[in-house]
């Protein structure tokens, strides 16, 4: 798409490309977690040399945008292409002139340059294509090594979906620990009151988050939903073994809500570096969203759902769906006799998958023209 971009910090910086989720301390360490295929090599390649048509900028993109805190890639990105998720042709701006693609900073001042039929976006500042100067006005710029780069999504709402249980199959369900008794015999406990467990087989692990199989998740072509695909499950809070045995005595740390007899306990593991790299699935998918999250009939921009299409199907992390709204079936009352006709799908949004099971996969809902709802479809993004 876009033609390369030039920095003056090419060593330091880089565009549109995508921040570590968490822990990453030095530009080498994160580049170094983010696989570049060759396939995204090759698109790089021909944007960096073409430019991007005017057909692909969105009609409203900004001559000029400084990068703050809080954008993210898919943010920006929806500032200046039609189609966001294609994060390879953005790269290809600075490909030849950025050693490290992934990283871009707050305080960064990008410029969209039009020449004939095609576009590129620059950095403004150093040098200008052709050699020409691009001479900024005074601003504060913060250069600190400690600053954070941007997110290619907001991290804030999937990371509690990375750290805490999430989706459980029915084969997996019976082998985690469950709480049996609780304090002085009560309904529920929270932080500071002790519960009894017992399944709890290593006794090496201390922590445990808990949580509860609240609701069983069907695929819609399961109409007698009789055979669950996984139990969804929800974090309740975090529970610390203060002593083992056949009954392992366990002290709530952390209560979200009331834990009670019945929930279960699953140790806390780190949380896998994961590269968050929005692209094309790689093979067709289609499928259904089979819940949301907050428990809701609808839901909107930002919301987390689940799809009833995960590993077994092909699905991979970075996946960019389209959310399309099945045309509904209606009587024409124009013509005898009447005829029932289906009305013209319609493509309502976009959705980042970010966390991928057997079975089943959690995506983030990035932008949408209506409400989501149970039932809706999803397909590749073009």
């Amino acid at each position: 798409m876009f033609a390369h971009l030039l920095t003056h910090r090419a060593a330091a910086t880089g565009f549109f490309a995508l921040l570590l989720l968490a822990g990453a301390t030095t530009v080498a360490a994160q580049s170094a977690r983010f696989p570049i295929t060759d396939d995204q090599r090759q698109t790089a390649q021909q944007v960096a040399s073409l430019g991007v048509p005017l057909s692909a900028l969105a009609p409203n993109a900004p001559a000029e945008y400084t990068v703050k805190s809080g954008d993210t890639l898919w943010g920006i990105s929806s500032l200046y292409l039609t189609s966001p998720w294609r994060w390879p042709e953005l790269w290809g701006m600075n490909k030849e002139q950025v050693g490290n693609p992934h990283l871009i900073y707050p305080g960064q001042m990008l410029r969209l340059v039009r020449s004939g039929d095609r576009a590129r976006l620059e950095l403004a500042e150093g040098m200008a294509a052709g050699g020409d100067v691009v001479r900024l006005s005074p601003r504060v710029r913060d250069a600190g090594a400690d600053r954070e780069a941007i997110p290619s999504i907001p991290n804030r709402i999937i990371e509690p979906f990375l750290v805490r249980p999430a989706v459980i199959t029915p084969e997996e369900l019976s082998a985690y620990p469950r709480i049996i008794a609780t304090q002085e015999g009560r309904v529920f406990v929270g932080v500071g009151d002790m519960a009894f467990a017992r399944g709890i087989a290593d006794p090496r692990i201390e922590r445990y988050n808990i949580f509860r199989p609240a609701r069983p998740l069907f695929d819609p072509a399961d109409t007698s939903r009789r055979q669950p695909i996984a139990f969804e499950a929800f974090h309740l809070g975090l529970a610390r073994v203060t002593k083992g045995g056949d009954v392992a005595t366990l002290r709530i740390d952390e209560s979200m809500q009331e834990i009670g007899v019945g929930d279960r306990l699953m140790p806390v593991t780190r949380v896998p570096v994961v590269s968050w790299v929005p692209r094309r699935p790689e093979q067709p998918i289609d499928g259904q969203i089979v819940s949301i999250y907050s428990g809701l009939a609808e839901t909107g921009t930002q919301a987390v759902v689940t799809l009833n299409r995960g590993a077994s199907h092909g699905m991979k992390l970075g996946y960019v769906l389209a959310l399309i709204d099945t045309g509904a079936t209606i009587v024409d009352r124009t013509v005898v006799p009447n005829e029932r006709v289906q009305l013209p799908d319609e493509r309502i949004g976009n959705m980042f998958v970010f966390r991928v099971f057997d079975d089943i996969s959690y995506a983030l809902v990035l932008r949408v023209t209506r409400q989501v709802r149970i039932g809706d479809r999803f397909a590749d993004p073009e």
